[in-house]
């Protein structure tokens, strides 16, 4: 792979995730902190309006509006399909060089510590996977290669990736994790660094990641008329699941709890372990948590 010559940090995809919002403000101000010599590194700010109005987004979630498809129709004209592409042209200007890396920055209500979200299995992306989760016992990775055409900003470049930070609820911001993105991001740009010097950091050889399997959504009554998609939701997730991201859910394990108390329990064949628990912002989506398989790889 050749090298690494521009890298965009993106924070505030959705307006209420305040710690991608500050961090990226702080690097606008003081641009030293994410100044690499053998890169450019460019701080960017996502859904403006919805930043300003203190809300995930204002007609649509911005993060879902990617697609080619849907970047190249101009009768797409919410304020989040107008946004997308003009960041659009900032990462891919017309005759000059896209940007090779973005770093999406996000935070969650689920308890995922420092997550890395790939789309994809890319060598150079496992390998910084391998490298900062040795490094940090914080840091997670989780792939799931199905979101390769969800329309997600990090889908603009071969190299796009997601940061994930939790728990923190939204808008407002967790003084401890922000200072642990902070250092992330830090690491993650003296790798660029150092790869680019032709002198790879590598702690460990072998990676330790969460592949995708599905999503489920939370028990609910038969969907009525009108516009409603989905029933009402009829249970919560369970006290012994609760920020347990990232543990073992074997079958038999209590999953939900209706509200009369009634336990549900995962039927599945065989051990999974659970992200995005309890996502606030998933509640719109019919998604109570991802599912994946913990798996370990030599990279």
């Amino acid at each position: 792979m050749s090298q690494i010559e521009r890298v965009a940090i993106v924070g505030g995809n959705h307006g209420n995730e305040l710690t991608g919002v500050h961090l990226v403000k702080k690097f606008q101000q003081y641009p030293n902190l994410i100044h690499r010599a053998s890169f450019e590194t460019l701080a960017l700010l996502g859904n403006l309006k919805a930043i300003e109005e203190g809300k995930r987004y204002i007609d649509k979630d911005l993060n879902r509006c990617f697609t080619n498809q849907g970047l190249q129709n101009p009768q797409l004209s919410s304020y989040e399909d107008t946004r997308a592409k003009a960041i659009q042209q900032i990462l891919q200007p017309q005759n000059q060089p896209s940007v090779d890396v973005i770093v999406d920055l996000h935070s969650t209500t689920a308890n995922m510590g420092l997550s890395l979200i790939f789309c994809d299995m890319h060598p150079f992306l496992l390998r910084l996977g391998a490298y900062l989760s040795s490094t940090n016992p914080m840091v997670k990775v989780f792939v799931n290669q199905q979101s390769r055409e969800g329309g997600f900003l990090r889908s603009l470049c071969e190299l796009g990736f997601v940061i994930e930070v939790g728990a923190v609820a939204q808008n407002i911001l967790n003084a401890e994790l922000f200072q642990q993105t902070e250092q992330l991001i830090y690491g993650i740009l003296d790798y660029f660094e150092a790869y680019n010097q032709g002198n790879i950091p590598q702690k460990s050889s072998t990676l330790t990641f969460y592949q995708y399997i599905r999503t489920i959504d939370y028990p609910r009554s038969d969907a009525y008329g009108g516009l409603r998609q989905r029933g009402e939701i009829k249970a919560m997730i369970h006290p012994h699941l609760q920020f347990r991201d990232y543990e073992p859910l074997n079958p038999g394990d209590p999953m939900f709890i209706t509200f009369e108390g009634k336990e549900i329990f995962y039927e599945g064949e065989f051990t999974v372990y659970p992200i995005f628990i309890n996502e606030a912002a998933y509640y719109e989506k019919g998604i109570a948590m991802h599912l994946s398989q913990k798996q370990q790889k030599i990279v």
